[in-house]
């Protein structure tokens, strides 16, 4: 019932960080995550086979690799690596896994020759005792410390994802091995049957029909900036139509944008108004932009920020940012009424 956080290896020991302290000498029982441990015996053993295979058939040697969560990466000293050779690379890997080839460990004396026919990145600075050396039947003989499967069968299959470009003219070379396929195919299998639910097709056409929507949806994107343009004029021309223009003007418009508020207030004119214009949500996140007088913006500007939760900067009677505050607006306006009211008398 006390968890192990983390384990790390001092010299001859293995180090074991727990929640709770333990009596020194006390014999306790261990619980192991065989479901955990056993996929990392699967990656790790993967690993061996694919950084074997690589390097006897392209002489891509590999310089790191990494366990990940939910799959893992081989760094290969290599610029690239084509299609083909991924495609046959798999292709090998698989067929090693078929033939059921065992694998052993075996542990040799540090002065032993054999070690230096042995793959290696070197020992530790602090190794004392025996060197553990992992060797996959006739494929590969490599020294690690880490845990494995007894025979390649255990891997059931591996699966190359591809690659991505790495460091200092490196290749990372992504693969899943074992269970972590078969959840890789239930996954995107569960993503097919939904797509094929909200598609209304199969999965052959899942891509056309989504190139299809995008299309749609740009167009109805243009269209709908097309609008606000309009509507931002619109609203520009019925403010500056009214017989007594007010001395402040506020709107908030959920579907607006940057551009629609600065339409609004290149129409108006901001010489003689003082303009608060917001977009987004009415109570979460959006846009705001106060514009008028310069004096009157530099003055007003990091208030009515700070006011709406957000950042912004300004010039030349412009002051605009993000917020995420908007439902404070109503604080905003009343801080606006207040000032024009002082400015009222002096004007």
């Amino acid at each position: 019932d006390v968890p192990v956080l983390r384990v790390t290896r001092r010299g001859p020991e293995a180090v074991h960080f727990v929640q709770a302290a333990l009596e020194p000498g006390a014999e306790v029982l261990l619980s192991l995550d065989w479901e955990r441990r056993f996929d990392h015996m699967q990656q790790h053993s993967g690993q061996h086979l694919i950084t074997a295979i690589a390097e006897q058939m392209f002489g891509f040697k590999t310089t790191s690799w990494e366990l990940g969560r939910q799959r893992s990466v081989i760094e290969l000293d290599t610029p690239s690596m084509t299609a083909q050779q991924i495609e046959a690379l798999e292709r090998s890997v698989n067929e090693k896994i078929r033939e059921r080839v065992p694998v052993m460990v075996r542990e040799l004396a540090a002065d032993d020759p054999e070690i230096e026919t042995v793959r290696s990145r070197g020992l530790p600075d602090d190794h004392v005792g025996p060197v553990r050396v992992v060797d996959i039947e006739g494929v590969d003989s490599n020294m690690c410390c880490g845990t494995h499967v007894s025979n390649l069968s255990d891997l059931q299959v591996i699966k190359l994802l591809g690659t991505e470009k790495g460091k200092k003219n490196k290749t990372n070379l992504i693969f899943l091995a074992g269970n972590r396929v078969l959840k890789s195919i239930e996954q995107s299998h569960s993503t097919e049957k939904a797509l094929t639910s909200l598609l209304k097709n199969g999965p052959g056409e899942h891509v056309e029909a989504v190139k299809r929507l995008q299309s749609s949806v740009k167009l109805l994107q243009k269209n709908n900036l097309n609008l606000l343009r309009d509507i931002a004029v619109l609203i520009a021309q019925d403010f500056k139509n009214k017989p007594v223009q007010s001395q402040l003007f506020v709107l908030h418009r959920k579907e607006g944008d940057s551009e629609f508020m600065n339409i609004i207030a290149n129409e108006i004119g901001t010489e003689e108004t003082l303009l608060f214009l917001t977009v987004g949500d009415e109570k979460e996140a959006g846009l705001f932009l106060l514009a008028g007088p310069v004096e009157a913006v530099e003055n007003l500007g990091p208030r009515v920020a700070e006011l709406l939760g957000g950042k912004g900067a300004g010039k030349r009677g412009r002051f605009q940012g993000k917020a995420t505050k908007m439902s404070r607006r109503g604080e905003v306006q009343a801080l606006l009424q207040e000032f024009i009211s002082h400015q009222g008398p002096e004007a």
